[in-house]
């Protein structure tokens, strides 16, 4: 790939974002949640875990445990009926009580609305606290980063980092902060349905002459 300047890969990556609007109008958080809680919840869930099956774990949970004070006082072996076919679920239900306890203890219940509190909170990193600040509470205050930005940040040629918190750093000045949460979605849905980690369909895809991963790009 020729050099590209840090100007050029941002107007790229803002024409990136145009096509996949376009292809995506309703590109969206699909793991689904009522509330900030439920979504809290089912993202510390998808660790190592698909969209579709935490969804179909959690509204057994959720009848379980509706919010912070029923999850911290129920029976963790409960909570690990609930998510038995979620892996690591032994781990993740002890996450939940503990993230569950502290909500009790230091935010009223609440799921607060700030990164740093959010990242204080047992299981919850940067990419969960991004997470739930862009989806539950509209605040665009970093970039999500999943397997499928990492590898399509990687294909379209916008971070050659690997780590997420890199990876992140790279995306940030490219995308208008406005469309920081936008982006996830528009990303992870496309590498969903087009750009799949096996067999992307470069053929059909709505981004190619974007992409120098691309067969004949440019």
């Amino acid at each position: 790939m020729p050099r590209e300047s840090r100007t050029r890969r941002a107007q790229r990556a803002g024409e990136i974002i145009a096509r996949l609007r376009l292809a995506y109008p309703d590109a969206h958080c699909e793991l689904d949640h009522r509330n900030p809680f439920e979504l809290l919840v089912a993202t510390i869930l998808s660790a190592q875990c698909s969209d579709r099956q935490v969804n179909l774990a959690t509204p057994a949970l959720f009848r379980r445990c509706p919010d912070a004070q029923a999850m911290a006082t129920a029976p963790v072996a409960e909570i690990e009926t609930c998510i038995r076919q979620l892996g690591l679920f032994r781990s993740k239900a002890r996450n939940l009580q503990a993230c569950a306890r502290a909500l009790v203890e230091h935010h009223q219940g609440a799921v607060p609305s700030t990164l740093e509190d959010l990242t204080a909170l047992a299981g919850v990193g940067r990419k969960t606290a991004n997470v739930v600040l862009g989806n539950a509470f509209g605040r665009n205050e970093g970039i999500v980063v999943d397997t499928h930005v990492t590898r399509l940040a990687g294909r379209l040629g916008l971070s050659a980092a690997r780590d997420p918190v890199a990876i992140e750093r790279d995306l940030l000045p490219l995308v208008p902060r406005a469309d920081w949460t936008l982006f996830s979605h528009l990303l992870i849905w496309h590498g969903r349905r087009r750009c799949g980690a096996r067999r992307p369909d470069c053929t059909q895809c709505e981004i190619r002459d974007l992409c120098p991963s691309a067969p004949h790009a440019g």
